[in-house]
């Protein structure tokens, strides 16, 4: 009995050393600020309940003071704030777009044709969706960048850095599934490259495959899953990030200075 006790404490100080190993590494200090609760070292004192509040999302998402080379176009080029903006144009466009489109094999097509030729603004608005959707990927990786050749990457703002690489995913993966929704020639061929490449992941490939098809072959359940990618569930995460994205950008010193 006394032989067990000793094995469950030594193993509960290993993992406690484990523990505090991993807090005091660079990687998890770049993603949990001071104050937090996961930080090592923690205690409940004032200082630490006062960084709760300090790091809010919601209560400190913009800065006490900015940097005067932050409000300089020629350091920056307002990549990050140009791609904020396409983001919020496409969300506008893309509703108007919802209202005269229905996501069926049968009249996804037509209702693209009608949308340029019998809806009021239908052309305008569908190629400012558009061109909208190309720009925002080019300004997207014009910031990236920029960011890795100032080395802004660098300490305290790595965390954010993954954030942005993340960012750039959804915005690829955004613009893949909007490719596909006037149900084209090009659009099945697009899915049918882009599963079948899925297809080939190790392991959960072929269920991979069958999700996004929404069964065996291409259908008018593909086509409903991919829209609700496209205007649900991708979106959702992306606000998500960007929240995140401008949060971090304030809380680790702002807009990184010239080299």
């Amino acid at each position: 009995m006394a032989d067990d006790n000793g094995k469950k404490l030594a193993l509960q100080e290993r993992m406690g050393q484990m523990g505090d190993q991993m807090k005091g590494s660079q990687a998890w200090a770049s993603i949990f600020r001071p104050g937090s609760i996961f930080r090592k070292g923690y205690s409940d004192n004032p200082r630490n309940r006062s960084y709760v509040i300090m790091n809010s999302v919601l209560y400190h998402l913009h800065p006490v003071k900015v940097k005067r080379h932050a409000v300089k176009v020629s350091y920056t080029l307002c990549l990050g704030g140009l791609s904020f903006f396409l983001f919020i144009l496409l969300t506008v466009t893309g509703i108007f777009l919802m209202f005269f489109y229905r996501p069926t094999a049968a009249q996804a097509w037509d209702d693209i044709q009608a949308l340029q030729t019998a809806v009021g603004f239908g052309l305008i608005v569908r190629n400012m969706h558009r061109w909208a959707a190309h720009l925002m990927v080019l300004s997207v990786f014009l910031h990236m960048a920029r960011v890795f050749y100032h080395g802004a990457y660098k300490p305290p703002r790595e965390f954010n850095w993954v954030i942005g690489v993340m960012l750039l995913q959804l915005t690829l993966l955004l613009s893949f599934t909007g490719y596909l929704l006037p149900w084209d020639q090009l659009a099945l061929w697009a899915v049918t490259v882009g599963t079948n490449m899925m297809g080939f992941t190790p392991v959960f490939g072929s269920q991979v495959r069958f999700v996004l098809l929404g069964g065996v072959e291409i259908g008018t359940d593909t086509l409903l899953r991919w829209y609700v990618l496209h205007v649900l569930m991708l979106p959702f995460v992306t606000v998500i990030f960007l929240a995140i994205h401008f949060w971090r950008v304030r809380k680790d010193g702002g807009i990184s200075g010239p080299l």
